[in-house]
């Protein structure tokens, strides 16, 4: 049985995710908890291929790619968060399922069935913070950035689906943060919202 939480932060690139997954992990360790922080694509054998393949490599036909993503998230739960949460730590992943769903159904499937098939199959987040950017400002952030561009990922008119669909799910566990704000108030309302989830003062 499992004691600690999962609580993950989905949204376009740009939205600040890494960011307020590191401000919320020293948030909760000053007040007691143990934390362990992760993401996906993870850096397994699955997670590899995706990268390989966002950052330039031959595209891959969507439900191959939706196999992958399925793949990369088994291995992350069996061996890296259940195993945490067993112990009573909460983990804050930036990106999970809810990714799945709204990009690889961006990319023409069925982003409910997804869902449904999620949610039967993989552990359920106690809690979700999607985080609101327009797609166009997400883009200009990751510019300015820099880093390593994810050009399979990386395209207006497909990042407009994928916030439309984001915007679709419905579902007790989401929690809406505007991630236009500056990042400490985002972070404000972030910890806000995962006290009132998990309980005690952040």
């Amino acid at each position: 049985m499992t004691t600690g939480h999962l609580i993950v932060f989905e949204g376009l690139d740009g939205s600040g995710k890494s960011t307020q997954v590191e401000l919320l992990a020293t948030a909760l360790r000053v007040v007691g908890f143990e934390v362990v922080e992760t993401a996906e694509p993870t850096r397994g054998e699955w997670g590899h291929r995706i990268r390989t393949m966002a950052r330039g490599g031959e595209p891959v036909p969507p439900r191959k790619e939706l196999r992958w993503f399925m793949a990369d998230r088994r291995e992350h739960i069996d061996h890296l968060i259940v195993p945490a949460m067993e112990t009573g730590c909460v983990v804050l992943s930036d990106r999970y399922y809810l990714s799945t769903v709204a990009y690889q159904g961006a990319r023409g499937l069925d982003w409910r069935e997804i869902l449904e098939t999620s949610e039967r199959e993989f552990l359920v987040p106690d809690l979700v913070l999607l985080l609101d950017i327009d797609p166009s400002d997400g883009l200009l952030r990751v510019k300015q950035r820099g880093g390593i561009a994810e050009p399979a990922f990386e395209d207006a008119s497909f990042l407009d689906g994928v916030a439309a669909i984001y915007a679709s799910i419905d579902r007790p566990y989401i929690e809406h943060i505007d991630a236009r704000n500056d990042s400490d108030t985002v972070a404000a309302r972030v910890r806000d919202a995962v006290s009132r989830r998990i309980g005690g003062p952040l």
